[in-house]
């Protein structure tokens, strides 16, 4: 074949591949727009804030590490958030997991209307996080709400203001994170329906007890799954916001007992007009993930088992 011959034959072939390359980068262009635009872009201008005391109302002025100082040395309402942050995050992910796996094995024992339970508890996942139910939360838990009502007709019982009392107002919360487990049960059952049924019957066979088998298949084999709720509910309690907004009214208390690190940075931010000051905020919060997220997967190995 001559080599006029071959660069015609070859030529198409190019153009082809080219307008196949077009297209995929076309099918893409949505995702990358939206991805420059939205994410990254946001993301470097938020790093660049950061180190400005940009208000919003003037230009920004380059501050250094200033404000990665304050937080460290000198601004107790941060220590504060963190506390109530990391109190909520050790309450709501360990209990969450708990009630989700606990009804995903009640489930999983072939109970008649299965879909219709299923659905039952999965439903507060879908509305748990919006404003309407945190504002029907606060008023269950005042003073004079429905939890209250219900306990001076039953036991005679008068109880406080959930919500007032700092003493009781973060627990609320732990119980409507907790209340909306029904994403990590969903997981879960999933996970258990993967389990080989042969392993239960060898176990049995070989006078295993239902809880044995238990501790000694059903969790050992769902580690993987447990793993990967464990990691995404870490996440998303360390990003709650909308029910301690709501049901503190925005001020973080009584006497900062509800303040999460993203009630905070919103108060920082939109009522302060400190941008610089909480675009370092938001930094330092993913710092904070970044690394429970890596301890994660650095200790999974010790106590996650796959197939292999």
């Amino acid at each position: 074949m001559s080599a006029v011959a071959a660069f015609e034959l070859k030529a198409p072939r190019d153009r082809s591949g080219l307008r196949e390359q077009l297209a995929g980068y076309g099918f893409l262009a949505p995702w990358l727009i939206g991805f420059f635009a939205l994410t990254l872009g946001p993301a470097l201008a938020s790093l660049y804030f950061s180190m400005t005391d940009y208000s919003g109302m003037s230009a920004p002025n380059w501050v250094g590490a200033d404000n990665y100082l304050r937080i460290a040395t000198d601004d107790p309402r941060f220590w504060t958030a963190m506390n109530v942050t990391f109190t909520f995050v050790l309450l709501s992910v360990p209990l969450k997991l708990l009630f989700a796996l606990a009804v995903a094995v009640a489930l999983n024992k072939g109970l008649r209307g299965l879909s219709l339970f299923r659905a039952i508890f999965y439903l507060p996942s879908l509305v748990g996080g919006s404003v309407a139910i945190a504002v029907l939360w606060r008023q269950v838990f005042a003073g004079d709400g429905l939890l209250n009502q219900a306990l001076n007709g039953l036991f005679g019982y008068e109880g406080p203001s959930w919500i007032s009392n700092p003493s009781y107002s973060l627990y609320t919360i732990v119980l409507l994170a907790v209340w909306q487990f029904g994403s990590a049960m969903i997981i879960f059952l999933a996970g258990l329906r993967q389990i080989p049924q042969d392993m239960y019957e060898a176990a049995s066979i070989d006078g295993a007890g239902r809880s044995r088998q238990f501790f000694k298949i059903t969790l050992p084999l769902l580690t993987p799954v447990i793993f990967f709720n464990a990691v995404i509910l870490t996440i998303d309690a360390f990003k709650a916001f909308t029910s301690a907004f709501v049901i503190s009214d925005g001020t973080g208390g009584p006497i900062d007992s509800t303040l999460f690190y993203t009630l905070y940075l919103y108060q920082e931010a939109f009522i302060n007009f400190r941008f610089g000051y909480a675009s370092a905020l938001a930094w330092v919060l993913v710092l904070i993930i970044a690394f429970f997220t890596a301890m994660s997967f650095l200790t999974a190995r010790f106590w996650v088992h796959y197939d292999d």
